[in-house]
């Protein structure tokens, strides 16, 4: 094993609550247990559950780091025993379950993907949990097709905009809402046929008209609230709704009715708590599937803003203001 520091840089939250109780601390570098390696991390992604976590609304499941940070890019420094296929050195993009806010990183190796062709540490930072969590979504469990309509709520967001680029991959006609001309333009360069200002215009009410009132095939969420019956108001039959976040709320009331008559699917999914095995077999489908298309440029990762790992409040912050389009990201560099 190469010699390692024994102690870096890493975010801790102080107590639930806002970005004032972002803290940078030192703490000792982690060696890495069987089947997993230490990664010293480039870049890591920062996502809306880091914000939840930190406001104390979505806790780590047992077992993953109390340090937030859910994808990360860099470089292998050290194996645990048993792993196999992966060397010191290599460069590496993974979905982690915490940890990635640190200069050092454990990572389970089944979830150590290779960098695609192409991109850099920064864009390669920028895809584990947006992919990983749109695949499983409108993939496997939505089960997207050829030629059929999709709506992704939010597009310029980092799930929207991996969504959008996924689904016109897939020969989707894409529709999707997002706030003001700027944000409109954001996602129609990235392939979204529709786009729905959902400030200035009812999302039922549009694709309603631009299907012919026939609806939608699936629909993928994070707001929730009454945006629920909506998106079920706004499915074709035998349509698919798959819910990954509430932003709005988590309850709504809706008529069971519709759904039976219309034979409507209403299902949702969490990534983080899943089993490594789930996990696993997630990731080996997205570098089968996904990768290629990464590699011939279908699918990029949109980066709106990089901070230094010491500017972490600046990057919450402006998750929350939701101003930006694509990705935040923090630069792990001293």
């Amino acid at each position: 094993m190469p010699s390692l520091p024994d102690v870096m840089r890493q975010i801790r939250f102080t107590a639930p609550g806002g970005p004032e109780v972002i803290a940078l601390e030192s703490a000792p570098v982690p060696r890495p247990g069987p089947g997993q390696v230490l990664a010293k991390v480039a870049f890591a992604g920062v996502n809306r559950p880091d914000c939840a976590q930190r406001a104390g609304a979505y806790p780590p499941p047992p077992g993953a780091p109390d340090i937030p940070g859910l994808e990360i890019a860099g470089e292998i420094v050290a194996l645990g025993d048993g792993v196999q296929g992966l060397g010191v050195g290599e460069t590496i993009t993974a979905l982690v379950a915490g940890g990635g806010y640190a200069e050092f990183c454990l990572v389970d190796a089944p979830l150590a993907m290779p960098v695609p062709d192409g991109l850099s540490l920064l864009e390669a930072a920028a895809l584990p949990e947006n992919v990983l969590t749109v695949y499983d979504n409108i993939i496997t469990r939505g089960r997207l097709a050829k030629g059929e309509d999709f709506l992704v709520h939010g597009g310029s967001s980092g799930i929207g905009s991996i969504a959008i680029q996924m689904a016109k991959a897939w020969g989707a006609r894409v529709f999707t809402s997002a706030r003001g001309a700027d944000k409109g333009a954001f996602c129609r360069d990235l392939g979204a046929d529709i786009v729905i200002d959902y400030a200035a215009e009812d999302f039922v009410e549009v694709i309603a008209r631009e299907t012919g009132k026939r609806g939608l095939d699936l629909i993928l969420d994070m707001v929730g609230g009454d945006y629920i019956a909506r998106n079920l108001r706004s499915l074709a039959l035998d349509g698919r709704l798959v819910q990954i976040a509430f932003l709005q709320g988590s309850k709504a009331e809706i008529d069971f009715r519709h759904l039976m008559v219309r034979r409507l699917t209403y299902t949702g999914s969490t990534l983080r708590p899943r089993t490594l095995q789930q996990k696993a077999a997630v990731a080996k489908a997205v570098i089968r599937d996904i990768w290629p298309l990464v590699e011939a440029g279908a699918i990029r990762p949109r980066i709106d803003t990089v901070f230094p790992l010491a500017r972490t409040r600046e990057a919450h912050e402006l998750m929350e203001k939701s101003s930006h389009r694509g990705k935040i990201m923090l630069d792990l560099a001293p």
